[in-house]
């Protein structure tokens, strides 16, 4: 009976320990998922406008993201990147959503690099999240080209915006909202 007991409680902690394995091994899975995406990512910036390298190397920091977007008068997207911390290199894996309304049709994958101004907007990013607005805009893209008006860059307080479309064709004029938030997931 003793041996039956031990032998419950082992398989009962094995099961737990390949279990908790198994979970770590997913995360690990995605992490590297979203650092790939965010280099290749990176290296379209640096393509479509080679001063941005030298502005990410001397920034306190930059996120970026990689979102899926589908608009027809109201529209969504979501996505998966991260900030990063020039400083101490330290990464976090961020979460991004966005909704718009207005005159647009639209689907396309799009890349969004943001580079920080100092430090504290970059941890207020990271810690408390982040939101912005915006108005229209046409582009189109394929093939990793995108065009669109003013090369893409938005000033935002404490921030540089950049926004590229990988695939798909968005064209209209719309209200949106962006939010970003730390992915509990994968941190």
């Amino acid at each position: 009976m003793k041996l039956q007991r031990l032998f419950t409680v082992a398989t009962v902690i094995l099961s737990l320990a390949a279990g908790n394995a198994l979970a770590q091994d997913e995360k690990a899975k995605k992490q590297a998922e979203v650092r790939k995406a965010t280099q290749d990512a990176l290296a379209r910036f640096y393509k479509a406008d080679p001063k941005l390298k030298d502005a990410v190397a001397k920034a306190p920091g930059y996120a970026v993201f990689t979102a899926i977007g589908v608009s027809f008068i109201f529209g969504g997207a979501g996505g998966k990147g991260l900030a990063v911390d020039n400083k101490t290199k330290k990464v976090a894996y961020m979460d991004m959503a966005q909704a718009s309304a207005g005159l647009q049709v639209g689907v396309a994958e799009s890349e969004t690099l943001i580079i920080f101004k100092n430090e504290k907007a970059l941890q207020n990013f990271i810690d408390k999240g982040w939101e912005a607005s915006g108005g229209g805009a046409v582009q189109a893209g394929a093939a990793s080209k995108s065009v669109g008006p003013g090369g893409g860059e938005q000033m935002i307080s404490d921030a540089s915006y950049y926004t590229l479309t990988k695939n798909g064709l968005q064209a209209g004029v719309a209200v949106a909202g962006t939010k970003f938030w730390k992915d509990s997931e994968l941190n």
